[in-house]
């Protein structure tokens, strides 16, 4: 039987998903770094929303997670940058914070966001929201 699908094609289906993690805890990205490489996705990371956007600048990606309290930029900034462009307005953006107030979830949401998943996270569900929000 002969294989139907060219080079191409096949790069394609195999290309894992880039996620950018923002979280100004060095303890946390490693935490995020390890529950996702370990699921096969590609992990960028950025301490605040200013170093996220100069690497997006430059980079592309397929989801960004977000902290919200963080210094220089926070998450909500970040989202309001992200959506005020052309190139991110549509890109997937999950918030993962130990904030819980509906206040807060409801702000984010206005802004933009895709998602709102507390601290301390399940890695399988944080694994299942990526996958819903990129397929």
């Amino acid at each position: 039987m002969s294989n139907c699908f060219d080079e191409s094609e096949t790069k394609l289906m195999h290309k894992s998903t880039r996620v950018l993690t923002v979280d100004d805890s060095a303890s946390m990205r490693a935490l995020l770094n390890h529950a996702l490489t370990s699921n096969g996705f590609d992990v960028e990371q950025a301490e605040d929303g200013v170093a996220a956007l100069e690497w997006l600048a430059l980079n592309e990606v397929d989801v960004i997670i977000t902290d919200i309290n963080m210094p220089r930029l926070d998450g909500f900034g970040l989202i309001e940058q992200l959506r005020s462009g052309a190139r991110h307005r549509d890109r997937p953006v999950l918030v993962l914070t130990t904030e819980s107030s509906d206040e807060k979830k409801a702000r984010a949401r206005a802004m933009g966001a895709t998602g709102w998943i507390v601290k301390p996270f399940d890695p399988e569900k944080l694994v299942s929201a990526i996958r819903r929000v990129t397929h």
